[in-house]
């Protein structure tokens, strides 16, 4: 049975607030901050995959709105970013990159390790690497074109898209216990949490205005994102539509003030989160579980051994440089999430703790900002030096 775009948005909504209920439901989940797509989506595809072994059913969902709710989130994470606090932020993502450009070194380094072990082709291991677990299912289908042309590697793109969707659904499951963990064990808080709970004035509700306001400022990024992406393309450095739309998103709201516009960030945050929660709840349910389990193979083996190097960098490196606070946490999560998923599970495994534990503004800035665009120049650049190596390449 296949879906129509409306009744396959309808039914991503559906199962959205199916995972927001189990969540609440499950105490184990809701005490480890697994994100409602993730739990929604899985659950839909658990089902899936047995209504298609016992009863040869399946259900089709139109994914086509997909790139535009991709496209509404980073417009509404440009919309809600003030460069004033940019002076806040610079040390923090000058630090995350230093943390992160190690890491993608380093897993690939694991990869390759392993590939050795279990008797595979090293570029097997990359593929066990970056390229998938960082780069995702784009960046995985690019170079197992170039691998299978120029390596002669057989299944390698069959393989790629199965990795990239395992270290998808790895990092929303694991980055919320490890956040957890932390902020348990050092007592963590919000500042800005606290910082609210000195105003003891309530908030006036979201207004009309606001929301239709947050709406054509998120509208207007997309559009002018989607042009500037069109003009750029074929260029030696491609820019994605997403990033455009982040920094458009950030030039409307910097701007606009100067003409007298001012946006509401808690409407303009609301309406990112909805595309974010349905993007990845519609991806979790595109998921063809029984393929994934019949060409996992040896990779659940490798993506084993990525999981605990990443938690133990993530808590050891990333959460003590960053400042062993709060924030610190936070961005430790969403560190997880786009090095073995990508930027949008990055901010989901945010966006759930935030929204139990309280606001962290600075990892809302540089999270966006590095798995957005310095993640995937950093990881092509330690990709061609990788596979310029002779144990690699030869």
């Amino acid at each position: 049975m296949s879906l129509d775009p409306l009744s396959s948005l309808l039914a991503a909504v559906v199962v959205l607030l199916i995972g927001a209920l189990v969540n609440r439901r499950v105490g184990l989940l809701s005490r480890y901050n697994i994100p409602d797509p993730i739990t929604g989506g899985l659950l839909f595809a658990v089902l899936s995959a047995l209504a298609l072994a016992t009863a040869d059913f399946k259900v089709t969902i139109d994914q086509s709105v997909k790139p535009v709710l991709l496209l509404m989130f980073f417009g509404g994470m440009g919309l809600s970013a003030d460069l004033r606090t940019l002076r806040r932020g610079g040390k923090a993502l000058v630090i995350f990159l230093m943390i992160m450009l190690p890491y993608i070194v380093a897993q690939n380094a694991v990869g390759v390790a392993m590939a050795k072990v279990l008797d595979l082709h090293p570029i097997f291991g990359l593929v066990g690497g970056s390229i998938t677990l960082v780069g995702g299912h784009g960046t995985g289908a690019a170079y197992a074109e170039r691998f299978a042309e120029v390596n002669n590697l057989q299944s390698v793109m069959d393989l790629s898209m199965t990795v990239a969707t395992l270290g998808l659904i790895v990092g929303g499951i694991i980055a919320g216990p490890v956040a957890q963990f932390l902020i348990t064990r050092y007592h963590l808080r919000s500042r800005a949490e606290e910082t609210a709970s000195d105003d003891m004035q309530p908030a006036a509700p979201i207004a009309t205005v606001g929301a239709i306001g947050s709406l054509a400022g998120i509208f207007a990024a997309v559009v002018a994102s989607r042009w500037l992406a069109a003009q750029f393309t074929g260029g030696s450095i491609t820019i994605p539509a997403f990033l455009w739309c982040m920094v458009t998103g950030v030039a409307i709201r910097n701007l606009c003030p100067f003409i007298g516009l001012r946006f509401d960030d808690r409407a303009t945050d609301l309406i990112s989160n909805v595309c974010l929660s349905l993007f990845l709840v519609m991806t979790m349910m595109a998921l063809d579980l029984i393929e994934v389990a019949l060409s996992a193979g040896p990779f659940i083996v490798i993506i084993a051994m990525q999981v605990v190097f990443l938690v133990i960098y993530a808590v050891l490196v990333c959460f003590r440089f960053m400042g062993r606070d709060y924030e610190s946490a936070v961005t430790s999560a969403a560190f997880i999430g786009f090095n073995m998923g990508s930027t949008a599970t990055a901010m989901a495994n945010m966006q759930a703790i935030t929204a139990k534990y309280g606001p962290a503004p600075t990892s809302y800035l540089i999270a966006p900002l590095v798995g957005a665009f310095f993640v995937d120049l950093m990881n092509a650049v330690v990709l061609t030096l990788w596979l310029a190596l002779p144990i690699v390449g030869g």
